[in-house]
């Protein structure tokens, strides 16, 4: 797996980790990382599933604004790597 990938998904790890965060939304991160490391998929299709979760969960009303903030930042990371694929 790529490093930029493995840091990544470290981080979104860490995020759905967090429990400043609702249950629910640390569910759909834990998706997300699950993506990311799902090896019986391409990189494209894991990165692609793990942004819509991330993009899914950020728009929940009840996650803390600062928390959507960082979950917005993951999804550009993501995106940056994915379009260099």
């Amino acid at each position: 797996m790529d490093n930029n990938i493995e840091e990544l998904a470290e981080m979104i790890k860490e995020l759905s980790e967090d429990r400043k965060i609702p249950k629910n939304v640390r569910k759909m991160i834990a998706d997300a990382y699950d993506a990311v490391m799902d090896e019986g998929q391409t990189e494209k299709t894991r990165l692609s599933t793990a942004i819509s979760l991330l993009d899914e969960a950020s728009s929940d009303q009840n996650i803390p604004s600062f928390m959507r903030t960082e979950i917005w930042n993951l999804v550009t990371l993501l995106e940056s790597v994915l379009n260099k694929l």
